[in-house]
Protein backbone atom coordinates (compact mmCIF):
# COMPACT_ATOMS: atom_id res chain seq x y z
CA UNK A 1 0.00 0.00 0.00
CA UNK A 2 2.89 2.72 0.99
CA UNK A 3 4.83 1.63 -2.10
CA UNK A 4 1.13 2.09 -4.55
CA UNK A 5 1.14 5.76 -2.88
CA UNK A 6 4.74 6.55 -3.04
CA UNK A 7 4.48 5.31 -6.78
CA UNK A 8 0.68 7.35 -7.52
CA UNK A 9 2.80 10.14 -6.18
CA UNK A 10 5.50 10.59 -8.39
CA UNK A 11 3.48 9.82 -11.22
CA UNK A 12 1.42 12.56 -10.63
CA UNK A 13 3.98 15.17 -9.57
CA UNK A 14 5.78 14.01 -13.24
CA UNK A 15 2.11 14.02 -14.70
CA UNK A 16 0.39 17.23 -13.45
CA UNK A 17 2.99 19.84 -15.24
CA UNK A 18 2.12 19.24 -18.18
CA UNK A 19 -1.76 19.86 -17.76
CA UNK A 20 -2.27 23.38 -17.44
CA UNK A 21 -3.90 23.53 -14.30
CA UNK A 22 -3.02 27.02 -13.32
CA UNK A 23 -1.39 27.26 -9.89
CA UNK A 24 -0.85 23.70 -9.65
CA UNK A 25 2.48 23.79 -11.83
CA UNK A 26 6.09 24.10 -11.23
CA UNK A 27 6.03 27.29 -11.75
CA UNK A 28 3.83 30.26 -13.00
CA UNK A 29 5.05 33.43 -14.80
CA UNK A 30 8.01 31.66 -17.03
CA UNK A 31 8.18 31.31 -20.20
CA UNK A 32 8.62 28.44 -22.18
CA UNK A 33 12.81 28.61 -21.94
CA UNK A 34 12.37 29.40 -18.34
CA UNK A 35 10.17 25.97 -18.03
CA UNK A 36 12.77 24.28 -19.87
CA UNK A 37 15.57 25.83 -17.42
CA UNK A 38 14.17 25.36 -14.04
CA UNK A 39 11.19 22.75 -14.11
CA UNK A 40 11.74 19.98 -17.39
CA UNK A 41 11.75 17.07 -15.00
CA UNK A 42 9.78 18.29 -12.49
CA UNK A 43 9.24 17.33 -9.05
CA UNK A 44 13.35 16.75 -9.62
CA UNK A 45 15.48 19.45 -10.95
CA UNK A 46 17.16 18.46 -13.81
CA UNK A 47 16.53 18.03 -17.58
CA UNK A 48 15.61 15.05 -19.99
CA UNK A 49 18.25 13.41 -21.56
CA UNK A 50 18.96 10.04 -21.68
CA UNK A 51 22.72 9.52 -21.24
CA UNK A 52 25.54 6.82 -20.44
CA UNK A 53 29.51 7.81 -19.25
CA UNK A 54 32.10 6.39 -17.60
CA UNK A 55 30.69 5.37 -14.36
CA UNK A 56 27.64 3.34 -16.02
CA UNK A 57 29.27 -0.14 -15.54
CA UNK A 58 30.88 0.66 -12.20
CA UNK A 59 27.55 1.74 -10.60
CA UNK A 60 25.77 -1.54 -12.42
CA UNK A 61 27.86 -3.68 -10.68
CA UNK A 62 28.25 -1.86 -7.17
CA UNK A 63 24.51 -2.42 -7.45
CA UNK A 64 24.22 -6.10 -8.41
CA UNK A 65 27.04 -6.85 -6.21
CA UNK A 66 25.08 -5.03 -3.19
CA UNK A 67 21.91 -6.98 -4.32
CA UNK A 68 23.21 -10.17 -4.57
CA UNK A 69 25.76 -10.44 -1.89
CA UNK A 70 25.14 -7.33 0.60
CA UNK A 71 22.58 -8.46 2.88
CA UNK A 72 24.76 -11.96 3.68
CA UNK A 73 27.68 -10.29 3.74
CA UNK A 74 26.59 -7.56 5.83
CA UNK A 75 24.89 -10.73 8.20
CA UNK A 76 28.27 -12.56 8.55
CA UNK A 77 30.89 -10.02 8.49
CA UNK A 78 32.61 -9.16 11.69
CA UNK A 79 30.86 -5.78 13.19
CA UNK A 80 33.62 -3.54 13.24
CA UNK A 81 33.72 -4.14 9.66
CA UNK A 82 30.47 -3.27 9.08
CA UNK A 83 30.44 0.75 9.38
CA UNK A 84 33.96 1.15 7.13
CA UNK A 85 32.36 -1.31 4.65
CA UNK A 86 29.04 0.58 4.18
CA UNK A 87 30.88 3.73 3.69
CA UNK A 88 33.13 2.31 1.22
CA UNK A 89 30.31 0.97 -0.72
CA UNK A 90 28.27 3.93 -0.77
CA UNK A 91 31.26 6.56 -1.73
CA UNK A 92 32.22 3.98 -4.66
CA UNK A 93 28.35 3.89 -5.41
CA UNK A 94 27.82 7.77 -5.36
CA UNK A 95 31.36 8.87 -7.32
CA UNK A 96 29.94 6.01 -10.31
CA UNK A 97 26.75 7.21 -10.03
CA UNK A 98 28.41 11.00 -10.52
CA UNK A 99 30.59 9.68 -13.40
CA UNK A 100 27.70 9.14 -15.51
CA UNK A 101 27.62 12.43 -16.21
CA UNK A 102 31.01 12.64 -17.11
CA UNK A 103 34.50 13.64 -14.86
CA UNK A 104 33.88 17.26 -15.02
CA UNK A 105 29.99 18.07 -15.80
CA UNK A 106 29.16 14.75 -12.86
CA UNK A 107 32.34 15.67 -10.01
CA UNK A 108 34.94 18.37 -10.64
CA UNK A 109 32.52 20.61 -12.29
CA UNK A 110 29.36 20.38 -10.08
CA UNK A 111 30.97 23.09 -7.30
CA UNK A 112 32.39 25.94 -10.11
CA UNK A 113 29.08 26.68 -11.11
CA UNK A 114 27.71 30.44 -11.19
CA UNK A 115 25.56 30.27 -8.08
CA UNK A 116 28.34 27.99 -6.11
CA UNK A 117 30.45 28.51 -3.27
CA UNK A 118 33.24 28.36 -4.90
CA UNK A 119 32.43 30.68 -7.37
CA UNK A 120 32.94 33.44 -4.07
CA UNK A 121 35.80 31.72 -2.35
CA UNK A 122 38.45 34.32 -4.46
CA UNK A 123 36.05 37.25 -3.06
CA UNK A 124 36.91 36.02 1.00
CA UNK A 125 40.29 37.85 1.43
CA UNK A 126 39.56 38.81 5.07
CA UNK A 127 37.80 36.36 6.91
CA UNK A 128 36.67 38.21 10.43
CA UNK A 129 35.63 40.91 8.26
CA UNK A 130 33.52 38.82 5.68
CA UNK A 131 31.68 37.50 9.17
CA UNK A 132 30.71 40.51 10.24
CA UNK A 133 29.57 42.03 6.97
CA UNK A 134 27.45 38.18 6.12
CA UNK A 135 24.36 40.03 7.39
CA UNK A 136 24.98 43.11 5.33
CA UNK A 137 25.19 40.94 2.19
CA UNK A 138 22.53 38.41 2.12
CA UNK A 139 19.69 40.49 0.53
CA UNK A 140 20.17 40.72 -3.32
CA UNK A 141 20.43 43.98 -4.30
CA UNK A 142 23.54 45.46 -2.56
CA UNK A 143 26.21 46.32 -4.53
CA UNK A 144 28.24 43.22 -3.06
CA UNK A 145 25.37 40.97 -2.40
CA UNK A 146 26.56 37.43 -2.14
CA UNK A 147 25.79 34.48 -4.97
CA UNK A 148 23.01 32.71 -4.32
CA UNK A 149 24.11 29.60 -2.16
CA UNK A 150 26.28 31.28 -0.35
CA UNK A 151 23.50 33.74 0.82
CA UNK A 152 21.14 31.10 1.20
CA UNK A 153 23.12 29.65 3.73
CA UNK A 154 24.90 30.43 7.12
CA UNK A 155 28.69 31.30 6.75
CA UNK A 156 29.65 27.65 7.89
CA UNK A 157 29.49 26.37 4.45
CA UNK A 158 31.53 29.05 2.78
CA UNK A 159 34.18 29.05 5.26
CA UNK A 160 34.55 25.39 4.49
CA UNK A 161 35.91 26.15 1.06
CA UNK A 162 37.71 28.65 1.66
CA UNK A 163 39.82 26.89 4.35
CA UNK A 164 40.23 24.06 1.48
CA UNK A 165 41.28 26.35 -0.25
CA UNK A 166 44.04 28.11 1.91
CA UNK A 167 45.58 24.97 2.71
CA UNK A 168 46.02 24.56 -0.53
CA UNK A 169 43.22 22.53 -1.92
CA UNK A 170 41.20 24.47 -3.99
CA UNK A 171 39.11 23.36 -7.01
CA UNK A 172 36.35 21.81 -7.79
CA UNK A 173 37.54 18.20 -7.70
CA UNK A 174 38.65 18.60 -4.29
CA UNK A 175 35.72 20.57 -2.63
CA UNK A 176 33.72 17.44 -4.85
CA UNK A 177 35.89 14.79 -3.07
CA UNK A 178 35.06 16.73 0.51
CA UNK A 179 31.38 16.02 -0.34
CA UNK A 180 31.68 12.51 -1.54
CA UNK A 181 34.04 11.77 1.40
CA UNK A 182 31.86 13.38 4.13
CA UNK A 183 28.86 13.19 2.74
CA UNK A 184 28.50 9.23 2.01
CA UNK A 185 30.01 8.51 5.74
CA UNK A 186 26.68 9.24 6.45
CA UNK A 187 25.92 5.63 5.75
CA UNK A 188 28.40 4.50 8.36
CA UNK A 189 26.97 6.90 11.30
CA UNK A 190 23.71 5.71 10.80
CA UNK A 191 24.38 1.90 10.52
CA UNK A 192 26.31 3.06 14.00
CA UNK A 193 23.08 4.91 15.51
CA UNK A 194 20.44 1.83 14.29
CA UNK A 195 22.62 -0.43 16.01
CA UNK A 196 22.91 1.61 19.46
CA UNK A 197 19.34 2.87 19.75
CA UNK A 198 17.96 -1.16 17.99
CA UNK A 199 19.89 -3.82 18.46
CA UNK A 200 23.24 -5.16 15.90
CA UNK A 201 20.77 -7.67 13.42
CA UNK A 202 18.64 -4.61 12.69
CA UNK A 203 21.78 -2.70 11.89
CA UNK A 204 23.21 -5.09 9.24
CA UNK A 205 19.47 -5.55 7.71
CA UNK A 206 19.96 -1.50 7.50
CA UNK A 207 23.62 -1.04 5.76
CA UNK A 208 23.08 -2.30 2.57
CA UNK A 209 19.85 -0.12 1.60
CA UNK A 210 22.00 2.49 3.24
CA UNK A 211 25.10 1.74 1.37
CA UNK A 212 23.50 1.47 -2.46
CA UNK A 213 20.39 4.52 -1.50
CA UNK A 214 19.39 6.69 -4.38
CA UNK A 215 20.13 10.03 -1.90
CA UNK A 216 23.47 8.96 -3.81
CA UNK A 217 22.88 10.83 -6.47
CA UNK A 218 22.59 14.22 -5.35
CA UNK A 219 25.32 13.31 -2.38
CA UNK A 220 27.84 13.81 -5.03
CA UNK A 221 28.61 16.21 -5.71
CA UNK A 222 26.82 19.05 -3.47
CA UNK A 223 27.61 20.83 -0.76
CA UNK A 224 24.06 19.51 0.93
CA UNK A 225 25.27 15.84 0.78
CA UNK A 226 28.64 17.45 3.66
CA UNK A 227 25.77 19.17 5.80
CA UNK A 228 24.39 15.17 6.21
CA UNK A 229 27.21 13.97 6.58
CA UNK A 230 28.29 16.21 9.34
CA UNK A 231 24.95 16.45 11.11
CA UNK A 232 24.65 12.60 10.92
CA UNK A 233 27.88 11.75 13.06
CA UNK A 234 26.05 14.53 15.81
CA UNK A 235 23.42 12.29 15.92
CA UNK A 236 25.25 9.08 16.01
CA UNK A 237 27.21 10.36 18.61
CA UNK A 238 24.41 11.81 20.64
CA UNK A 239 22.84 8.00 20.37
CA UNK A 240 26.06 6.74 21.66
CA UNK A 241 26.39 8.92 25.09
CA UNK A 242 22.41 9.00 25.42
CA UNK A 243 22.62 4.94 25.25
CA UNK A 244 25.86 5.03 27.16
CA UNK A 245 27.80 2.60 24.89
CA UNK A 246 31.08 4.53 24.99
CA UNK A 247 33.80 4.98 27.82
CA UNK A 248 32.91 8.51 28.13
CA UNK A 249 29.61 9.59 27.21
CA UNK A 250 29.33 13.08 28.55
CA UNK A 251 32.69 13.59 26.46
CA UNK A 252 30.98 11.66 22.99
CA UNK A 253 28.21 14.05 23.91
CA UNK A 254 30.41 17.33 23.73
CA UNK A 255 31.44 16.27 20.63
CA UNK A 256 27.91 15.54 19.42
CA UNK A 257 26.72 19.43 20.38
CA UNK A 258 30.41 20.33 18.44
CA UNK A 259 28.73 19.15 15.26
CA UNK A 260 25.24 19.78 15.57
CA UNK A 261 25.96 23.06 16.50
CA UNK A 262 28.47 23.45 13.66
CA UNK A 263 25.67 22.59 11.51
CA UNK A 264 23.60 25.09 11.75
CA UNK A 265 25.77 27.19 10.42
CA UNK A 266 26.35 25.45 7.44
CA UNK A 267 22.13 25.38 7.30
CA UNK A 268 19.85 26.62 8.50
CA UNK A 269 17.47 24.13 8.16
CA UNK A 270 19.44 21.87 10.20
CA UNK A 271 17.61 23.26 13.08
CA UNK A 272 15.26 20.73 12.07
CA UNK A 273 17.59 18.55 13.50
CA UNK A 274 16.41 18.48 16.50
CA UNK A 275 13.52 16.32 16.06
CA UNK A 276 15.89 13.25 15.01
CA UNK A 277 17.93 14.02 18.37
CA UNK A 278 15.02 14.23 20.13
CA UNK A 279 13.91 10.76 19.02
CA UNK A 280 17.79 9.28 20.11
CA UNK A 281 17.47 10.70 23.38
CA UNK A 282 13.84 9.10 23.76
CA UNK A 283 15.68 5.79 23.14
CA UNK A 284 18.04 6.60 26.24
CA UNK A 285 18.66 4.16 28.75
CA UNK A 286 16.97 6.09 31.47
CA UNK A 287 15.86 9.85 32.14
CA UNK A 288 19.11 10.82 33.59
CA UNK A 289 21.36 8.87 30.87
CA UNK A 290 19.84 11.26 28.47
CA UNK A 291 20.23 14.49 30.15
CA UNK A 292 23.90 13.43 30.90
CA UNK A 293 24.47 13.26 26.88
CA UNK A 294 22.14 15.77 26.24
CA UNK A 295 24.24 19.23 28.56
CA UNK A 296 27.20 18.62 27.22
CA UNK A 297 25.80 18.58 23.97
CA UNK A 298 23.77 21.81 24.92
CA UNK A 299 26.88 23.25 25.73
CA UNK A 300 29.17 22.71 23.46
CA UNK A 301 26.72 23.46 20.83
CA UNK A 302 25.95 27.15 22.59
CA UNK A 303 30.09 27.40 22.48
CA UNK A 304 29.94 27.66 18.50
CA UNK A 305 27.36 29.60 18.47
CA UNK A 306 29.26 32.03 20.92
CA UNK A 307 32.07 31.94 18.38
CA UNK A 308 29.86 33.10 15.51
CA UNK A 309 28.41 35.79 17.75
CA UNK A 310 32.09 37.30 18.73
CA UNK A 311 33.21 36.60 15.34
CA UNK A 312 30.21 39.54 14.53
CA UNK A 313 27.28 37.05 12.62
CA UNK A 314 24.27 36.28 14.80
CA UNK A 315 22.33 33.50 13.31
CA UNK A 316 18.85 35.10 13.87
CA UNK A 317 19.74 38.02 11.70
CA UNK A 318 21.19 35.90 8.76
CA UNK A 319 17.50 33.46 9.19
CA UNK A 320 15.59 36.80 8.72
CA UNK A 321 17.60 37.88 5.77
CA UNK A 322 17.37 35.18 3.97
CA UNK A 323 14.11 34.20 4.17
CA UNK A 324 13.63 38.13 2.58
CA UNK A 325 16.32 37.19 -0.21
CA UNK A 326 14.19 33.85 -0.67
CA UNK A 327 11.13 35.44 -1.76
CA UNK A 328 13.21 37.96 -3.92
CA UNK A 329 14.10 34.40 -6.11
CA UNK A 330 12.86 32.14 -7.95
CA UNK A 331 10.85 30.43 -4.93
CA UNK A 332 7.99 33.53 -5.73
CA UNK A 333 7.41 31.48 -9.11
CA UNK A 334 7.21 28.33 -7.34
CA UNK A 335 3.49 27.79 -6.30
CA UNK A 336 2.82 25.68 -3.08
CA UNK A 337 -0.12 24.23 -4.20
CA UNK A 338 2.15 22.26 -6.73
CA UNK A 339 5.17 21.72 -4.61
CA UNK A 340 3.52 21.23 -0.83
CA UNK A 341 2.88 17.71 -2.08
CA UNK A 342 5.29 17.48 -5.47
CA UNK A 343 8.40 17.78 -2.77
CA UNK A 344 7.09 14.79 -1.38
CA UNK A 345 7.30 12.90 -4.27
CA UNK A 346 10.87 14.18 -4.74
CA UNK A 347 11.60 12.56 -1.77
CA UNK A 348 9.83 8.97 -3.01
CA UNK A 349 13.02 9.27 -5.62
CA UNK A 350 15.15 10.44 -3.48
CA UNK A 351 15.03 7.32 -1.39
CA UNK A 352 13.98 4.51 -3.64
CA UNK A 353 10.62 2.56 -3.64
CA UNK A 354 11.75 -0.33 -1.02
CA UNK A 355 12.59 2.62 1.34
CA UNK A 356 9.11 3.86 1.15
CA UNK A 357 7.68 0.44 1.76
CA UNK A 358 10.24 0.13 4.79
CA UNK A 359 8.34 3.03 6.09
CA UNK A 360 5.09 1.23 5.47
CA UNK A 361 5.67 -1.15 7.89
CA UNK A 362 6.99 1.68 10.26
CA UNK A 363 3.72 1.88 11.33
CA UNK A 364 3.32 -0.76 13.79
CA UNK A 365 2.26 -0.07 17.38
CA UNK A 366 3.04 -3.43 18.71
CA UNK A 367 6.87 -3.65 17.22
CA UNK A 368 6.99 0.26 18.14
CA UNK A 369 6.49 -0.40 21.52
CA UNK A 370 8.57 -3.66 21.54
CA UNK A 371 11.66 -1.77 20.07
CA UNK A 372 10.99 1.53 19.19
CA UNK A 373 15.09 2.52 18.41
CA UNK A 374 14.64 2.56 14.45
CA UNK A 375 11.45 3.43 14.72
CA UNK A 376 11.58 6.90 16.41
CA UNK A 377 14.65 7.73 13.78
CA UNK A 378 12.26 7.05 10.66
CA UNK A 379 9.67 9.45 12.75
CA UNK A 380 12.36 11.87 13.88
CA UNK A 381 13.56 12.01 10.23
CA UNK A 382 9.82 12.27 8.07
CA UNK A 383 8.69 14.71 11.05
CA UNK A 384 11.83 16.75 10.08
CA UNK A 385 10.83 16.58 6.06
CA UNK A 386 6.90 17.64 7.00
CA UNK A 387 8.09 20.42 9.25
CA UNK A 388 10.40 21.67 6.50
CA UNK A 389 7.55 21.17 3.68
CA UNK A 390 5.02 23.49 5.75
CA UNK A 391 7.21 26.17 6.22
CA UNK A 392 7.44 27.42 2.48
CA UNK A 393 11.14 27.73 2.59
CA UNK A 394 11.90 24.55 0.61
CA UNK A 395 10.48 24.64 -3.17
CA UNK A 396 11.65 22.63 -5.40
CA UNK A 397 15.11 21.14 -5.29
CA UNK A 398 14.47 19.30 -2.24
CA UNK A 399 16.06 16.15 -3.20
CA UNK A 400 18.99 17.44 -2.57
CA UNK A 401 18.07 20.02 0.40
CA UNK A 402 16.68 17.80 2.54
CA UNK A 403 19.70 15.03 2.06
CA UNK A 404 20.09 15.22 6.26
CA UNK A 405 16.81 14.30 6.65
CA UNK A 406 16.48 12.03 3.68
CA UNK A 407 19.63 9.94 4.32
CA UNK A 408 18.17 8.46 7.62
CA UNK A 409 14.75 6.82 5.81
CA UNK A 410 16.46 3.99 3.42
CA UNK A 411 17.45 2.54 6.88
CA UNK A 412 13.99 1.25 7.08
CA UNK A 413 14.37 -0.95 4.69
CA UNK A 414 15.70 -3.19 7.79
CA UNK A 415 11.89 -3.53 8.97
CA UNK A 416 11.12 -5.46 5.48
CA UNK A 417 10.54 -9.43 5.91
CA UNK A 418 14.14 -10.53 5.51
CA UNK A 419 12.97 -13.12 2.29
CA UNK A 420 11.79 -10.02 0.49
CA UNK A 421 14.57 -7.46 1.46
CA UNK A 422 16.54 -8.34 -1.61
CA UNK A 423 13.89 -7.69 -3.60
CA UNK A 424 13.35 -3.85 -2.23
CA UNK A 425 17.00 -3.53 -2.56
CA UNK A 426 16.95 -4.20 -6.37
CA UNK A 427 13.97 -1.62 -6.88
CA UNK A 428 16.21 1.08 -4.82
CA UNK A 429 19.26 0.16 -7.39
CA UNK A 430 17.28 0.14 -10.67
CA UNK A 431 15.44 3.36 -9.53
CA UNK A 432 18.62 5.06 -9.19
CA UNK A 433 20.23 4.26 -11.88
CA UNK A 434 17.18 4.67 -13.72
CA UNK A 435 17.18 8.44 -12.71
CA UNK A 436 20.60 8.51 -13.18
CA UNK A 437 20.67 7.79 -17.12
CA UNK A 438 17.71 9.57 -17.76
CA UNK A 439 17.64 12.16 -16.39
CA UNK A 440 20.63 15.02 -16.41
CA UNK A 441 20.50 16.27 -12.74
CA UNK A 442 21.61 19.42 -11.67
CA UNK A 443 23.56 18.09 -9.07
Amino acid sequence: MAVTIGALLVAAAFVVPHLSLGSVTPLINASPERLRAFADTAPLFGWWQAHVGWGTLPAVLIGAAAVWWGPAVAARLNWRWVPWLTWAVAAAWALSLALIDGWQRGFAGRLTAPHEYLRQVPSVTDIPHALRTFVDRIVDGQPDSWITHVSGHPPGALLTFVWLDRIGLGGGAWAGLLCLLVGTSAAAAIVVTVRTVADEDTARRAAPFLAVAPTAIWVAVSADGYFAGVAAWGIALLALAARRAVRAPELVGAAAGLLLGWSIFLSYGLVLMALPALAVLLTAVDWWAGMRALAPAVLTALAVVAVFVVAGFWWFDGYTLVQQRYWQGIAADRPFQYWSWANLAAVVCAIGLGSVAGIGRAFDRAAILRRPGLYLLVFGALAAILVADLSMLSKAETERIWLPFTVWLPAAGALLPPRSQRWWLAVNVVGALLINHVILTNW
